[in-house]
């Protein structure tokens, strides 16, 4: 167990007001709570690098997952690849995530007000000024933190190499 929640992949998947209530006994404890987001189709070294980083910024790691219908609003009709009951199974099975919290809006400002973290983490590739509840976390006393992504490793990229090895 790891601040009271069960190692096992399942149990880290929870709702947003489960999630909700469960960070605010954490707060309660003094605990940092570090909130990241997106699609994570077909998880690969660069999303669990990432993972890795954003949950030594603080005692849990609190991941929003969009779900397979905000994910083809963002991505297309082809995507995902991986349905969200795997992806979701997959994020929660690294020993870095602690929560798992699935969400349907195109984007997670609305689950950020719920859950209220204190660090919300995106990758280099977002400007500080445009990620989404920038403005909650700020107002709230936390902070937001850019984390550099691994060079060449891409779900798109992993889909087109593949398309391309295994085209007729």
């Amino acid at each position: 167990m790891i601040l009271g929640i069960p190692r096992t992949a399942a149990s880290k998947i929870i709702s947003a007001k489960a999630a909700a209530e469960l960070i605010e006994d954490w707060t309660k404890k003094s605990r940092k709570i570090v909130f990241t987001n997106g699609c994570f189709d077909i998880l690969h070294q660069g999303h669990v690098r990432y993972l890795a980083e954003a949950r030594k910024m603080g005692s849990a790691l609190v991941v929003g997952l969009n779900s397979d219908t905000s994910v083809r609003k963002i991505k297309g009709e082809k995507r995902p690849i991986l349905n969200q009951a795997e992806r979701a199974e997959l994020l929660a099975s690294l020993e870095c995530v602690d929560v798992v919290v699935l969400f349907d809006e195109v984007d997670p400002g609305k689950l950020i007000e719920t859950i209220k973290p204190n660090v919300l983490v995106k990758g280099a590739d977002w400007p500080k000024e445009k990620v989404i509840g920038k403005d909650t976390v700020e107002a709230l006393g936390g902070s937001v933190v850019n984390i550099p992504l691994v060079e060449g490793r891409s779900t798109s990229a992993i889909i087109q190499t593949i398309c391309d090895r295994y085209r007729d």
